[in-house]
């Protein structure tokens, strides 16, 4: 397992390193969206995966580890916008939403040792079109948690399975590394 924490700080670190860049670019744009706007986003990068594993060919030069780096980013965003209170403003300092990064990061983390503890590192047997499409399915799960305005019986919300989406996400970007 210690090989697996290694390589998923590698390539967390990278991810962090992306969105700081952006975020220094962009100050914080992206919190002027809401929650099913985030889904669609990553949706929309699913599907591409999706497409272009299916087709074997893509004609848009950006690489699949993007599309997989962005499904790390908006998840992330994804469950700090969730965690932020209604009246919090939409431009935040780069330092706050470094340290609500990292904060979202450190439990996924801690989330990924705890499966990886009781499945093994059985991930690593998995096709990165399998992955492909547990975060499909992961992104309709929210979907429907969100049509249902976030009311479950029987199963986790959507913190679990965006964090579930990273996660694949990062595994990915490992087998392809």
């Amino acid at each position: 397992m210690e090989l697996t924490l290694q390589q998923f700080d590698a390539i967390a670190t990278k991810c962090r390193d992306v969105f700081i860049k952006k975020t220094h670019d962009y100050g914080t744009s992206w919190r002027i969206l809401r929650p099913s706007s985030l889904t669609d986003q990553l949706y929309i990068k699913a599907w591409r995966i999706r497409s272009i594993e299916e087709k074997g060919v893509q004609q848009v030069s950006d690489p699949i580890a993007d599309e997989f780096l962005g499904l790390v980013n908006y998840s992330i965003i994804a469950l700090i916008q969730h965690d932020l209170p209604a009246d919090t403003p939409l431009e935040l300092p780069l330092e706050t939403v470094s340290a609500l990064y990292d904060q979202q990061l450190t439990e996924t983390r801690r989330l990924l040792q705890q499966k990886n503890h009781d499945y093994g590192e059985v991930w690593r047997e998995l096709r990165v079109s399998s992955m492909t499409d547990l975060i499909l399915s992961k992104l309709l799960r929210i979907r429907q948690i969100e049509d249902n305005r976030g009311q479950t019986i029987a199963s986790e919300g959507v913190d679990a399975n965006y964090r579930d989406i990273i996660n694949y996400a990062i595994f990915a970007l490992i087998k392809l590394s």
